[in-house]
């Protein structure tokens, strides 16, 4: 399989984000659980086959250390104006490659998962989404060469980039499927198998 896909992943400034999971670890651990989640996420999309290198979308600089560290790169929020701008800003340095934006917090997700999705995004040549596994919320957008990706995360999302065009994707991916808002996703994801930047912050859980 060609190495030919630029993974876009915007992290937010880790006080900030998933404030719906807060509690499913004790306080002061909830920015090294979020950042977690976000080094598991791009850790699996960089050993995907598909995917020839990952960029972050961030401004927290241990976000951008971490990254680093795992062989992403990343880009400031420079927008500064929310995930999807985050996500369009991002996917510019791709330079005309085929784009896939993944949330940052799939800390299940399975490189194979993840293969299979960009191989029918590919064949498809078309703009495509997978939904979350409540499906009503996106993971996953994957737009070819040369398409902008043209995102519409946020509530609804998945109903959203159904009417901007985008192919709907409904196969058995759990593992990608699988993100976290909230402590009983996080469970749900454990049962999957978490990758194990989180993995080692549960271990810690009171």
């Amino acid at each position: 399989m060609l190495s030919t896909w630029v993974a876009v992943v915007p992290v937010k400034p880790l006080g900030a984000a998933k404030t719906r999971l807060r509690g499913a670890v004790p306080r002061p651990s909830h920015p090294g659980l979020v950042l977690a989640m976000a080094r598991d996420t791009v850790a699996a999309a960089l050993a995907c086959p598909a995917v020839a290198r990952v960029v972050a979308v961030c401004d927290d600089p241990l976000v951008r250390a971490a990254v680093t560290a795992a062989g992403a790169t990343w880009l400031p929020d420079t927008p500064a104006a929310g995930l999807n701008a985050a996500l369009t800003f991002g996917a510019r340095a791709a330079a005309g490659a085929p784009v896939v934006a993944l949330t940052a917090d799939l800390p299940a997700m399975r490189p194979a998962d993840l293969a299979v999705v960009l191989a029918e995004a590919a064949r498809l040549g078309r703009r495509a989404f997978v939904p979350d596994l409540e499906g009503s919320g996106t993971v996953l957008l994957a737009s070819p060469a040369g398409v902008a990706l043209d995102p519409h995360f946020g509530p609804g999302s998945a109903a959203a980039h159904l009417r901007s065009g985008a192919v709907r994707l409904d196969g058995d991916w759990p593992s990608l499927r699988r993100d976290v808002d909230t402590a009983a996703d996080l469970d749900a994801a454990a049962d999957l198998g978490l990758g194990p930047h989180t993995g080692e912050v549960l271990c810690t859980r009171a």
